[in-house]
């Protein structure tokens, strides 16, 4: 994979690598177990269509047993907020290309301006500046799996993922594919400039990682999964996740080897679909591995700027929710509590977003171009 933008692209997004570890206690939490402290904030307006209200309070966010960038376990207090009941679907987004003439950054090709400060420009080939976006490699080097794949190589994943030149959202797996089929599934292949520009055509923004990981919660308490610390449902499958040994057996016990149709499993506590399991979701926080440590207590909005240790010069943006390249051998993204890192100039077959709402923005939203044209229909 000598493409630069597998460089850039591949160890950022698609895989949360090696994190940095601290010994770090929790402070003290004041939410009882079992129970999520919600305070019942009356919904100031109705929901627009398509959205559900939230209605804040405090939670404990984190986890005591995942990853080290999920600790310490801390208590956050979230302000009420309206959030997408499903992820943004095809059809959705064909709406906003229609009428703003969008082109997403996987429809672009890239020039060798765009990776100055990470890799060397001379060392791009002309070949190499192809526009395209990350997908599953279902020809991978399965001997070369094997002898890499351990603990202690968390980069071994990045033998399974290519750049597919031509893959987009109108054409998720190549310019082969396509989306006819699929205007109810979640939208692909956006990076988080195109879920930013979409969010605000639709009078919207990205949810805050702290808003989504109290929607995911569905107003349980410190539970694994939106449902509660059970994976499945005796053999029923609850979010579309990866069945087998990830990434040679794909069981596709759920039914779904790749996306599925947004509602086709049952919703969380609060009304939402797919809040785990289908896409990866963008947040609009930047990411660091430490944050927790001293985020604000009330609506935490992410740090100033990006740092991942890994990859520095790389700027990334929180991503959450897992996909349904997930399973237990390979990124337990469908917990509530995982975090996932993204740089934001690249995009993938296995990442969408829905859109967040305050009550503060609501009148900005009911003048939004997508509200404007709605009404004219």
């Amino acid at each position: 994979m000598s493409t630069p933008r597998v460089i850039l692209s591949l160890i950022a997004l698609l895989f949360s690598g090696a994190v940095m570890s601290w010994c770090l206690l929790a402070p003290p939490l004041t939410a009882e177990p079992g129970k999520q402290v919600a305070q019942a904030e009356k919904e100031p307006r109705p929901a627009p269509s398509g959205m559900v209200w939230v209605p804040g309070g405090k939670f404990l966010m984190g986890s005591r047993d995942g990853q080290e960038d999920e600790k310490p376990v801390h208590e956050t207090e979230l302000s009420g907020y309206w959030i997408d009941t499903t992820e943004v679907t095809n059809a959705e987004f064909q709406q906003f290309v229609d009428a703003t003439g969008y082109v997403t950054l996987a429809e672009k090709t890239p020039t060798r301006e765009d990776f100055s400060g990470v890799v060397d420009p001379s060392l791009i080939r002309d070949e190499d500046l192809v526009a395209g976006s990350i997908c599953f490699n279902p020809n991978f080097d399965r001997e070369l799996v094997r002898r890499i794949r351990h603990p202690s190589n968390p980069d071994w994943a990045h033998a399974v993922w290519r750049i597919q030149e031509g893959a987009n959202w109108r054409h998720p797996h190549g310019p082969d594919s396509g989306i006819d089929d699929k205007l109810d599934h979640p939208v692909v292949h956006v990076a988080w400039s195109d879920a930013v520009a979409y969010c605000q055509w639709a009078g919207k923004r990205l949810p805050t990682e702290a808003e989504f990981e109290f929607a995911a919660r569905g107003g349980r308490h410190q539970q694994e999964y939106p449902w509660g610390n059970e994976l499945q449902d005796g053999d029923r499958w609850r979010a579309n996740l990866w069945q087998g040994e990830f990434p040679e057996e794909h069981d596709v016990q759920d039914g779904h080897r790749f996306t599925s149709a947004v509602k086709s499993f049952p919703p969380n506590g609060y009304g939402l679909h797919d809040i785990v399991g289908n896409v990866w979701e963008w947040c609009s926080d930047w990411y660091q591995p430490a944050y927790y440590l001293d985020s604000p207590r009330r609506n935490p909005r992410g740090p100033r700027d990006s740092l991942d240790p890994n990859e520095p010069k790389i700027p990334k943006r929180v991503q959450r929710g897992g996909s349904f390249m997930c399973n237990d051998n390979y990124c337990r993204g469908y917990r509530c509590a995982t975090r996932m890192k993204g740089d934001v100039n690249s995009s993938s077959f296995h990442c969408g977003f829905r859109g967040a709402l305050s009550p503060s923005d609501y009148d900005a939203f009911a003048k939004s171009p997508a509200q404007q044209t709605a009404t004219t229909r």
